[in-house]
């Protein structure tokens, strides 16, 4: 596997084990929750090897900063969009759309979303293993 070194986290703490909206092993560990000044919260993610998140959507979008490894991005409808360390993805309001790791790599990235998200259907299989 790919980035294994990432299994256990490099910036943040690894984080609780995501039990919800998640197929296969994601954990979280929340870096920022203060609603002032910013009205944003942020999350450090990290996706074991073919995880990845359901489709969702957020009511003020949402801002992805890669950090390790490489992992997906897709909205519904558009090609999936590759993504390394380094990469920032600006998802504007209410855009369906999932990210996950790849099948070979670990990935991690933090999200800084204000306000709410709404939490759709899982990502099939047939979806994620067209790439």
């Amino acid at each position: 596997m790919k980035n294994e070194h990432l299994e256990n986290s490099i910036i943040f703490p690894l984080g609780q084990k995501v039990e919800q909206n998640f197929i296969g092993d994601a954990y979280l560990q929340m870096v920022f929750m203060d609603p002032a000044p910013l009205n944003t919260s942020i999350g450090n993610v990290t996706f074991a090897p073919k995880t990845r998140n359901n489709w969702h959507s957020h009511h003020a979008g949402q801002v992805l900063l890669v950090t390790g490894g490489e992992g997906w991005y897709q909205e519904e409808g558009e090609a999936p969009r590759l993504l390394k360390t380094g990469d920032v993805v600006n998802i504007p309001p209410h855009v369906k759309h999932w990210h996950g790791a790849t099948k070979d790599s670990w990935f991690v990235h933090l999200a800084l979303t204000p306000g709410q998200t709404d939490w759709l259907e899982p990502v099939t299989d047939e979806e994620y293993n067209r790439f």
